[in-house]
């Protein structure tokens, strides 16, 4: 099954799975995915204190888990290029732990990229071997791991 607009507003899970339709890109959806992460975010996150967008996350990581698991399921994929939710969220997390600016959100976005594709242990153990919904999210939430990480050491450096 393809993922499309008519299966994209057939259950709220599809619309939130496929990233608000940013995962139906025929092109790179994992990047197009993690851009729409990046223009939501200075739209969503004046309005939560960092206690309270750092909830956001954590409801919106177990919202994912659920809405993956039944998308993919709808799709008959497990991880299916549509479902960008895991690319989302955990670039929230990036670039609410990453110092400020466009520099390091642009660097940010690059290296997330790169660790997504890549899949650093564990998120490559994660990515084969758990083929649930909560294996979509967390392989991204390693990703974000390991960039969060490199920006830290970087401003560590520069600073």
């Amino acid at each position: 099954m393809q993922a499309n607009l008519r299966f994209l507003f057939a259950h709220p899970a599809h619309f939130i799975a496929c990233g608000f339709g940013s995962g139906l890109s025929p092109w790179a959806p994992g990047t197009i995915g993690t851009l729409a992460a990046w223009v939501l975010y200075p739209l969503i996150r004046p309005h939560f204190s960092d206690l309270g967008f750092a909830l956001f996350l954590l409801a919106a990581f177990v919202v994912g888990v659920f809405a993956a698991a039944r998308t993919g399921r709808m799709l008959g994929v497990v991880d299916h290029g549509a479902i960008v939710w895991d690319e989302i969220v955990p670039f929230w997390l990036v670039l609410f732990l990453a110092p400020e600016g466009w520099l390091w959100q642009t660097a940010a976005f690059f290296l997330f990229r790169l660790f997504d594709i890549v899949k650093p242990q564990p998120a490559r153990w994660i990515d084969t071997h758990v083929k649930t919904g909560l294996g979509v999210m967390s392989d991204d939430v390693i990703a974000a791991g390991y960039t969060v990480l490199v920006l830290a050491i970087a401003a560590r450096l520069v600073g």
